[in-house]
């Protein structure tokens, strides 16, 4: 297992390209710790590794994926997220631990948090939705990525009508939060719901938006006709 780990870190040095890695920094506010190889590379990287483990058991993955997110490394967490995601119909109620340790001892910027959960937790929690209670607490949390990660969970399923109370639940929950990347990420879930549901969400942001940060509003109503926009902006 060490070895497939070697050979991953070996081949993302090789990848490296001069201009991503001296610009990918300009996208976080946080300090990262990167290669500096460009996003496609990195998905051909963890596909074409993949292929070498798919015949391991979950565990085993889950356990090099776990080493993977241990590193701190944007592209490793990539690879990592990328690899649970290839699992997803394997995936069993007991895994939601296992999800939920990686969010909350490794995440640490927007795109890892996105990845993670856009993908591997909202597929988890369209197949086993009574795990949805568990957004609420992650939305109470004191941790930004935790609290992002309550909304930009459900921005799959939001898409495809699903759980539009409980998108509701949470925005209220994060309705007032001051930090700009949870108003982003609720905003955005806000967004997503309206692809199905677009009066609600549009009677929902015109409820609130004497007190909604301007930034989670104008992500929420983004794919609204004109119209609306104009009426949800006014003051």
């Amino acid at each position: 297992m060490k070895t497939i780990i070697e050979q991953i870190r070996q081949t993302l040095n090789e990848s490296i390209d001069e201009k991503t890695k001296n610009g990918s920094q300009r996208f976080f506010k946080e300090e990262i710790k990167s290669y500096g190889v460009k996003v496609p590379i990195v998905n051909q990287i963890s596909k074409a590794y993949f292929t070498e483990i798919k015949r391991k058991n979950k565990t085993e993955i889950f356990d090099l994926c776990e080493e993977l997110w241990h590193s701190g490394n944007f592209e490793e967490c990539i690879i990592a997220c990328n690899w649970s995601y290839a699992l997803r119909k394997h995936y069993e109620r007991e895994d939601f631990i296992i999800f939920s340790r990686w969010l909350q001892n490794y995440v640490s910027n927007w795109a890892t948090c996105d990845t993670l959960c856009n993908h591997t937790i909202g597929t988890f929690i369209m197949m086993y939705p009574e795990y949805i209670l568990e957004l609420t607490n992650w939305a109470k949390s004191t941790n930004r990525w935790v609290k992002r990660a309550a909304a930009v969970t459900l921005i799959i399923p939001a898409r495809k009508g699903l759980f539009l109370d409980n998108i509701l639940e949470l925005a209220d929950i994060l309705l007032l939060d001051k930090d700009d990347l949870v108003q982003k990420g609720y905003g955005w879930m806000l967004k997503a719901a309206s692809e199905s549901h677009q009066n609600e969400v549009f009677d929902y942001v015109v409820s609130k938006k004497a007190v909604m940060p301007r930034t989670a509003l104008r992500y929420a109503i983004e794919k609204m006709p004109a119209n609306l926009k104009t009426e949800a902006m006014k003051k």
